[in-house]
């Protein structure tokens, strides 16, 4: 019996590791979230004092920068992406209104059950006076947070296992693009610091569950081992 390719061992081992991380970020937020509703008043000290820095370090400009990168972690935008991505990743005409859909289907999939678990905890806003920007539902995780943390992730992913790579700085620019529209939940007022950290967890132990079963089942024939 011959010997397996090396391609399929990295594919499995990758799978592995897209499997631990998957573990490792839901049980962080497991206890982050125990943390936060066990805790009086739901307010960790390191919310308040972040949040009293944010307030009080907070001029005109920087605020208005802060807005035009949090209003591109919701609506259309994160969509556009994944079709955007989609298209560029996929082979065949076929291939890539696929891809873009499956994409697309994942980031819906982990907005709904992300909005789940944000009615469960229903943590409260800060105070409505230190806002900078229009916000609105329960805080823990950050809607915004997770839904740019999940699709730099989804981008992420799909280059990196598509039949197309992106440069390095791409994929670098597009990180830091998810991590900063979280940033400017924090800095505009609107959601305290764990609320943002709940959305980076969530968004990593969704996606990541997400490459583990692709990786583990998806045909070898619609798939590049990373």
């Amino acid at each position: 019996m011959s010997p397996r390719p090396a391609s399929g061992r990295c594919g499995r081992a990758a799978g592995r590791r897209a499997g631990w991380l998957a573990v490792s970020a839901f049980v962080l937020l497991a206890v982050l979230t125990l943390w936060v509703t066990r805790t009086p008043g739901h307010l960790l000290p390191t919310d308040a004092s972040l949040h009293s820095w944010s307030v009080a370090h907070r001029p005109a400009p920087a605020a208005a920068s802060a807005r035009a990168v949090t209003d591109t972690g919701t609506g259309v935008i994160p969509y556009a992406a994944l079709l955007t991505v989609g298209m560029y990743v996929g082979r065949t005409a076929h291939r890539r209104c696929g891809v873009a859909l499956a994409l697309m289907l994942c980031l819906g999939a982990g907005q709904a059950l992300r909005y789940a678990a944000m009615s469960l905890v229903a943590r409260q806003r800060p105070p409505v006076g230190d806002w900078a920007a229009h916000a609105s539902g329960w805080s823990f995780p950050s809607g915004h947070t997770t839904t740019a943390a999940m699709t730099a992730a989804l981008v992420i992913a799909a280059l990196s296992l598509g039949s197309r790579r992106a440069p390095r700085i791409a994929v670098v620019l597009i990180g830091s693009w998810g991590v900063a529209v979280g940033l400017t939940r924090v800095y505009l007022g609107v959601h305290w610091f764990t609320d943002v950290l709940a959305g980076w967890l969530f968004a990593i132990g969704w996606v990541c569950l997400v490459v583990w079963a692709y990786l583990r089942w998806a045909p070898s024939s619609v798939r590049r081992e990373p």
